[in-house]
């Protein structure tokens, strides 16, 4: 105390009391400390006396006066300094309304108070206290310098009177949103450094904002900063921002000059530095470090560069999402086809089981039924009308073709590169029907391909298999379960390796082929070939086999001569078979239109067969009951014959006669 060279009042009574204050009155010279104030043993001393000033509360509360000399008034009129006095509370400052600037740094302050009479006050520092709230700060309107820097403030309020502020410093607190300041518009720093922000944001009528400290928060995103017509420094350093269009507002702001981004995570891109520069030309420091003309210029080249990148992703994506769509769109078109497929083979089996339900008035009701369903499911593809109904795509080594327009991509000029390339062939929303058409096309476009996937074409019977003998070589076959039933059968694989036998599968479904997997087919299928060649009859085997086969088949039916002596085209026709034993080339694949007509074939001959022996059966009938009564008239007709005869020849010249007369009338 001996060295502040101030007058100390402690003053414990209550407001209505105007008892004598005790005085501690200290005359040594100033020192270095004059402007330092308040013993801590002072304001303890006294602060247990019962007779307090009662400042609106039921409760009592004891504050120190400070009171200068008028030595000290003289030397540091406008200015106090009460700094590391480990203070609690703000004193009670009298006769002191003309100060400037009070200092009440590092001390332990809970409130702001006992200030509120300083209207001349235009400087405030109350850093390193532990004050919770903005308040008391109302009647100060002069105040230009607010510090308020690491205290335990939340939230900026009861801002509304100091509109001529000028600094704002709340850094080092709890505040977690920007709020109530838009009415500063003299302000032109703002320090909240080392808060808890997430988003820059209400910046709006800081008209005169310069500089923005935002460092250490957790800053991922800024609005507004555009708005600021006067902001030069904006200091943004360990934060989490993490790519440019968080900050594109920045571009957008003319008169920033300086920003600081390093410590977050878009900091650490290669492109970062080049993509700030050459979206902040008016920028002279970045992360406090001068721009060169050369930084200015490579940024450019980068940016350029970049800029192509991005719109060659962005063509990608587009061309992407476009293929999706197109996908989408052949696969609802599929769904609409197979439900009208479903549709029709109902309503087929309704008319063959129950044919005298299906009066005029029923079927009437299958029309408006059909005609339903096809309204629904064209209007799930509307929107999709504009895309294509089919797409042919080169991926790697891969031929994907989705939707049946896609097959007559075979038939285009492919270029010996990009055939020769081709391994896979993959067949998506087709009917296995239309792909068999274009398997022959398929080995002469592709000669390489070697795998084949089909997803969605229909596979519901193993004969099906039978078609890809055709092809030139086959080491891979994925069938996909979706719609494709025929994989539900346990022992497709097996038909499959038994059928596929010359072509030496390697794997099905990804799965490797083993020597056990071979075996097994042979045991569960063998059987089946023996019977096709031996119990066809055959002219039907002739029928299904080609000519080289016809041939084959007569030469070991007859055991003439040896296996080479067959002819060269036999031999041919071996090779391009790979080998596919005449067992197994009775197993054949009949096309579904082939299936339907043999079904009408089978249908007509029945109907014939049955109106035939219908006939048949009516005559036998007509002739049994005429026998019937043939044998009921026949006594009377007998007796009616021999008595004409008895009549006819009782007379024997007239008889005579009458013969003679007959015999010339034919000669005649």
């Amino acid at each position: 105390v001996n060295n502040c060279g101030l007058q100390l009042v402690i003053q414990t009574s209550s407001i209505t009391d105007k008892s004598k204050p005790i005085e501690f009155r200290i005359n040594k010279e100033q020192s270095s400390f004059h402007n330092r104030l308040l013993q801590h043993d002072l304001e303890k001393t006294y602060s247990g006396r019962q007779d307090n000033t009662n400042f609106g509360s039921s409760s009592s509360i004891t504050f120190p006066v400070l009171q200068r000399t008028a030595e000290e008034k003289i030397l540091n009129s406008d200015r106090l300094t009460l700094e590391r006095q480990k203070l609690t509370v703000c004193p009670v400052i009298d006769g002191e309304d003309h100060l400037r600037l009070l200092n009440f740094q590092h001390n332990f302050i809970t409130r702001i108070q006992n200030i509120s009479n300083l209207q001349h006050l235009v400087f405030l520092d109350l850093y390193d206290n532990q004050i919770e709230e903005i308040s008391g700060l109302s009647t100060l309107r002069s105040l230009r310098v607010l510090l308020l820097g690491k205290n335990r403030i939340k939230k900026i309020s009861n801002l509304e009177n100091l509109k001529n502020l000028d600094v704002l410093d709340l850094h080092g607190n709890q505040i977690t949103k920007i709020e109530n300041i838009s009415h500063l518009s003299e302000l032109r720093v703002l320090n909240l450094a080392r808060n808890l922000l997430t988003i820059v944001e209400n910046l709006n009528g800081l008209d005169s904002l310069a500089e923005l400290n935002l460092r250490h928060n957790q800053v991922s995103a800024i609005k507004d900063v555009d708005t600021l017509p006067c902001l030069q420094r904006l200091f943004l350093s360990f934060n989490n921002i993490s790519s440019f269009e968080d900050i594109l507002c920045l571009a957008d702001s003319s008169s920033l000059s300086d920003i600081t981004l390093d410590g977050n995570p878009i900091a650490q891109e290669t492109w970062y530095k080049h993509t700030v520069l050459h979206h902040m030309m008016q920028l002279r420091q970045l992360d406090m470090k001068r721009i060169t003309e050369e930084e200015r210029r490579m940024a450019s080249v980068a940016a350029r560069k970049e800029e192509e990148r991005k719109r060659e992703s962005h063509k990608q994506t587009l061309l992407k999402e476009k293929k999706r769509l197109t996908i989408c769109n052949i696969a609802r078109q599929w769904e609409i086809q197979q439900n009208r497929i479903a549709l029709v083979a109902s309503l087929n089996q309704d008319k063959d089981n129950d044919p005298c339900q299906i009066n005029g008035s029923a079927a009437y009701v299958f029309s408006e039924e059909s005609r339903s369903l096809d309204t629904i499911l064209s209007t799930a593809v509307q929107g999709l009308s504009v895309l294509e109904s089919h797409l042919v795509e080169v991926e790697g080594d891969t031929l994907c073709l989705y939707g049946a327009g896609a097959l007559e991509c075979l038939d285009r000029n492919w270029s010996v590169q990009t055939a020769g390339m081709i391994v896979t062939v993959s067949f998506m929303f087709i009917e296995f029907d239309e792909i068999v058409q274009v398997l022959t096309k398929l080995k002469i476009k592709f000669p390489n391909s070697v795998h084949l996937k089909f997803k969605e074409t229909n596979l519901v019977t193993l004969q099906q298999f039978n078609a890809l003998a055709q092809m030139h070589r086959i080491e891979q076959l994925t069938v996909d379960p979706q719609g494709n039933p025929v994989v539900s059968f346990t022992l497709w694989k097996y038909y499959v390796l038994f059928r596929l036998n010359h072509f030496n599968l390697q794997k099905i479904n990804g799965a490797k082929v083993t020597e056990n997997d071979i075996v097994m087919a042979e045991r569960l299928f063998g059987i089946l070939a023996y019977v096709a060649s031996s119990e066809l009859p055959h002219y039907r085997m002739f029928s299904l086999i080609g000519e080289s086969r016809r041939k084959q088949f007569h030469y070991l039916l007859e055991g003439k001569g040896k296996k080479f002596g067959i002819g060269s085209e036999e031999s041919s026709d071996n090779r391009r078979n790979g080998g596919e034993s005449t067992t197994r080339a009775m197993l054949n694949y009949m096309t579904k239109d082939f299936h339907m007509e043999k079904l009408e074939e089978i249908k007509e001959r029945k109907t014939f067969c049955q109106t035939y022996v219908e006939n048949l059966v009516k005559e036998a009938a007509d002739i049994n009951m005429k026998n019937e009564s043939l044998q009921k008239l026949w006594p009377q007709m007998f007796i009616e014959l021999v008595r004409d005869a008895v009549i006819e020849i009782r007379n024997k010249n007239s008889y005579m006669k009458l013969c003679l007369q007959r015999i010339t009338d034919q000669k005649q």
